[in-house]
């Protein structure tokens, strides 16, 4: 039999078994270190790209649904993610892993900046900084909206066209556009899988 006829064999997309709570811990500990202007950036990366933990898709997904809960949307996504692989100890690994490095620095810095924040090159110094966060804020943004276009799926294209406009340009309270928009696309989808099924 010839090494032609062989099927291909696909390498998988994730890694063959779920990190351990010391992974998770310093995965995101890394994320939050390297997170200059946000850990999203770096979170999608390491999940996403790095250690294949997640398809882009399931990212996408996990982080609209920390979007809808309470709190930063970066610290919901640590306890959803490491739940997800390692139940609630997952969870709390990933969340320490996040909060516990920044804010040890944080700490270090408020104390600095209490005694030298009058200085000019420290204010322009931060200027720039929050430059370089946009920038990172719009690169990862169309990195995760490339997956959406590339299902070329009308009504969720629409949905996003919709909310943008309600919240970025008509400036609608955002609690009552996701009480319009969460049913919506709820409802849309559920009738498109149903339909698709059929």
């Amino acid at each position: 039999m010839s090494s032609d006829s062989a099927p291909a064999v696909q390498e998988p997309d994730f890694a063959p078994a779920p990190p351990g709570l010391l992974a998770l811990f310093l995965a995101f500990a890394r994320m939050s270190l390297a997170g200059f202007g946000g850990v999203l950036v770096f979170a999608r990366r390491a999940i996403v790209e790095q250690h294949r933990w997640m398809t882009a898709d399931e990212f996408n997904e996990t982080f609209a649904l920390c979007h809808f809960l309470p709190g930063p949307n970066i610290v919901n996504l640590s306890m959803v993610f490491g739940s997800r692989l390692r139940g609630i100890a997952g969870g709390v690994a990933a969340f320490a892993g996040l909060l516990l490095p920044p804010t040890l620095i944080m700490t270090v810095l408020a104390m600095a900046y209490a005694r030298f924040g009058d200085l000019d090159v420290l204010r322009r110094s931060l200027a720039g900084i929050s430059c370089a966060a946009v920038g990172l804020l719009i690169a990862v943004v169309f990195r995760m909206t490339t997956p959406l276009l590339k299902r070329t799926d009308p009504l969720a294209l629409i949905l996003m066209a919709g909310v943008f406009l309600a919240i970025g340009m008509l400036r609608l309270p955002l609690p009552a556009v996701l009480l319009v928009a969460i049913p919506l696309s709820i409802g849309a989808t559920f009738f498109l899988r149903r339909k698709v099924a059929a």
